[in-house]
């Protein structure tokens, strides 16, 4: 029996709302959990551990490409710890989230924060310092525990050294004082090599790393993911056995694009009246999100794994291209010093 328009908005609204954990999502709540206290209870508290004799605080920096689940995986690591969500003195959660606006600088990433902890608008004429300053201010009189920086590749992307010393120092500033907070961080594989160059915030973070989806290791289990969605979605399931593979390879190896094609495609079957998940809904809905033509679809064609497809983490990219160029650098230095030598 076909269901109506709200019916099924609220199944996939409910499976939206489900949360597979993968090996590095419980990596990140068991770090992210060691980072604060246990109260009498056992049950975490919100106070922050302490770390070199008291003095500061210590934070985890989650890295994963696009689509591969960061956001989600974030969130649910900060529901688990139960005295975040709420401070009953100020109404408030105990942590603020803010996602980088690109081209971030510290004066414009202090307005996000200050955004929100409350203060819409700041003068013109207020100096960085001082506006991180009232950031400082704000997370002591609002009891903060956390800080929560997605997308914190782009804090880094100004080409300018000092720019960059001056973010370093604004990190270490908020997990240091009176009153410092836990810094979670999520971005690309850029942050983890931008923190690496100062040798205090590398030791302050932890890192875990959301791994690409292999073809040989993983097809099992994302079938698996597949038949758990189709199941609370009251549907059986009739694909190819390869439909899997199709899947990892069409999001990119990422996990969270994975679910994301999955959810589209359990859309599409429900709409359409269907009873069973099969390979047609996954062809439609991968032509619906990409907007290719059959001959380059992955669901479609036979030899799927050919179909070259573009990414959006061109951060790798660059990143890779400024390392080659910097090698390029060192040999033709060495080769002119050889020279002049000779």
């Amino acid at each position: 029996m076909k269901k109506s328009p709200a019916e099924i908005n609220a199944i996939m609204g409910a499976l939206r709302d489900l949360h597979i954990g993968t090996p590095s999502y419980r990596n990140l709540n068991e770090s992210f959990a060691r980072l604060f206290e246990p109260g009498p209870d056992g049950m975490l508290t919100h106070m922050p551990v302490r770390f070199t004799a008291g003095t500061e605080t210590h934070g985890v920096i989650l890295v994963a490409g696009p689509g591969a689940g960061k956001t989600t995986n974030m969130l649910h690591a900060i529901g688990s710890i139960e005295a975040l969500a709420n401070n009953p003195e100020t109404g408030v959660p105990r942590y603020i989230y803010v996602t980088v606006k690109s081209p971030a600088s510290l004066r414009s990433l202090a307005g996000q924060f200050l955004e929100k902890l409350g203060v819409d608008k700041v003068s013109d004429r207020a100096k960085v310092h001082e506006l991180w300053g009232m950031v400082r201010h704000r997370l002591l009189r609002l009891d903060i525990s956390l800080v929560v920086v997605d997308e914190a590749h782009d804090m880094f992307r100004s080409n300018s050294g000092s720019e960059t010393d001056t973010m370093f120092r604004m990190m270490k500033s908020l997990m240091q004082g009176d009153h410092p907070v836990v810094l979670l961080l999520g971005g690309t594989e850029r942050l983890l090599d931008i923190t690496r160059l100062d040798a205090q915030v590398n030791r302050r973070f932890r890192k875990v790393i959301e791994p690409a989806l292999d073809v040989g290791a993983n097809g099992a289990s994302i079938r698996k993911m597949i038949a758990f969605y189709a199941d609370r979605a009251g549907l059986q399931l009739g694909m190819r056995d390869d439909v899997a593979v199709r899947l990892i390879h069409g999001a990119r190896y990422r996990f969270g694009r994975c679910v994301e094609i999955t959810l589209a495609a359990i859309e599409e079957a429900l709409r359409a009246g269907d009873e069973t998940l099969a390979g047609e809904h996954f062809e439609t809905a991968w032509a619906r999100e990409e907007g290719c033509p059959v001959t380059a679809n992955v669901f479609a064609v036979e030899d799927f794994m050919t179909i070259e497809l573009e990414d959006d983490d061109e951060i790798g990219d660059r990143l890779q291209a400024a390392r080659k160029e910097k090698v390029r650098g060192k040999a033709a230095l060495k080769t002119k010093r050889g020279k002049k030598a000779a």
